[in-house]
C-alpha cells in the first residue's frame, strides 16, 4: 500500500539503524563530545562507536550531551519536505529540549512550504520506549492510514508505553549528580538496585530499591504484569535495551517470556545508545510494553 506521509524520528529510540530502514523511518542524529570532539550517536552502523563510548566511561570523562538546535531540525525537515508531508515524533521534552526546537523550526518551515504538512509530537518516551511508539506508528502508516490518524494514535498513546528499568551500577549516576556519593556507595556495598520508570511527562523517577539483580529482575516483571495491557495476557510488542550488561538482560528476558506467554512476536533486545548511557552508564536494563496511563509522579 501506498504510505500517504513521511515518519521520521531521533536517534534516541535506540533500535538498530538498519531497523529503521528497513522500516522507512529518517533519522535526526543526536551527538555527544568527549575532549573537544564530537561523536554521532550511531544506532549500531559502526561495530566499534559503542566500545569507544564505554572506554570513555571507563577512563572516567564524562560525555557532553546537547539539544538539537534549529537549523539541524530545519535542514532535517526540509530534506524531508521534499518528498512528501512529515509526521517527525521527537524524543520526551522530560529529558531534552530539543522537541522545543523542533517546533520552532517546523513553524518556519510552515510558512515555506504553505502546501505540505508538517507535524511535530513531543513522544514524552525514551529509549527503545521511544522505539516501541514510534515501531507503532510506522505499522499504522503502512496500513494506510493518513498523517491525522497516526498523530492522534500517537498522542492517545504516547503515555501508555511504560518504562520500566533497574540498574545495578550507580558510577555514572553519581557522576551526572542524578544521585550522591554517598547514596551510590551505600548503594554498591549494600547490593541496591533502583528501581525506576518514567513518569507521564517523560522524566526519569526512582520510586523503590531492592537488594540485587534478582529481586530487581522480579520486581520489574511484576510492574509490567500490573500495568501491561491485559496482564499476564499481554499480547503486544515488548523491546528490552541494556547498557553492557547483556546477562542481566537475558535473565529479564527470560522471565519475561515465562509470565507472559503471548507476546507479540519474539522480545525485541537492543543495546541503550550513547545520548541515554551518557546519563544512565553501564548496568541498566529496561523493558517497554503498552499499558495502562503511566502514573503522574512527584
Amino acid at each position: 500500500m501506498e504510505r500517504k506521509f513521511i515518519l521520521s524520528c531521533c536517534s534516541t529510540v535506540d533500535l538498530p539503524y538498519s531497523y529503521m530502514q528497513s522500516r522507512d523511518i529518517p533519522v535526526l542524529f543526536y551527538t555527544y563530545v568527549v575532549d573537544g570532539q564530537e561523536y554521532v550517536d550511531d544506532m549500531g552502523r559502526d561495530p566499534e562507536a559503542l566500545p569507544r563510548f564505554y572506554r570513555f566511561l571507563e577512563a572516567g570523562k564524562l560525555p557532553q550531551t546537547s539539544q538539537i538546535n534549529v537549523g539541524t531540525y530545519l535542514d532535517f525537515f526540509e530534506a524531508q519536505l521534499e518528498k512528501g508531508d512529515l509526521l517527525h515524533i521527537a524524543f520526551t521534552s522530560g529529558q531534552s529540549g530539543s522537541v522545543h526546537n523542533a517546533v520552532a523550526a517546523a513553524k518556519l518551515l510552515q510558512e515555506k512550504y504553505p502546501d505540505k504538512k508538517l507535524v511535530v509530537i513531543d513522544s514524552l518516551c525514551s529509549s527503545s520506549g521511544y522505539g516501541l511508539l514510534v515501531d507503532a506508528a510506522a505499522d499504522l502508516r503502512d496500513s494506510g492510514a493518513t498523517l491525522e490518524e497516526t498523530a492522534r494514535w500517537v498522542l492517545e498513546n504516547r503515555n501508555k508505553v511504560h518504562h520500566q528499568f533497574f540498574s545495578s551500577n550507580m558510577t555514572q549516576f553519581r557522576r551526572t549528580g542524578r544521585v550522591s556519593g554517598t547514596a551510590a556507595m551505600v548503594a554498591t556495598i549494600m547490593n541496591i538496585c533502583p528501581i525506576m520508570r518514567l513518569d507521564d511527562k517523560g522524566a526519569i523517577k526512582a520510586y523503590s530499591k531492592v537488594r540485587g539483580k534478582k529481586k530487581a529482575v522480579e520486581t520489574t516483571v511484576n510492574a509490567m504484569e500490573q500495568h501491561a495491557q491485559g496482564g499476564r495476557d499481554y499480547d503486544q510488542r515488548c523491546f528490552v535495551c541494556h547498557s553492557r550488561c547483556p546477562e542481566d538482560a537475558a535473565l529479564l528476558i527470560t522471565a519475561l517470556e515465562e509470565r507472559f506467554p503471548h507476546l507479540k512476536g519474539k522480545i525485541r533486545l537492543c543495546d541503550i545508545g550513547t545520548i541515554i548511557g551518557s546519563h544512565s552508564g553501564p548496568g541498566t536494563v529496561a523493558v517497554f510494553f503498552l499499558g495502562d496511563e503511566r502514573p503522574t509522579m512527584d
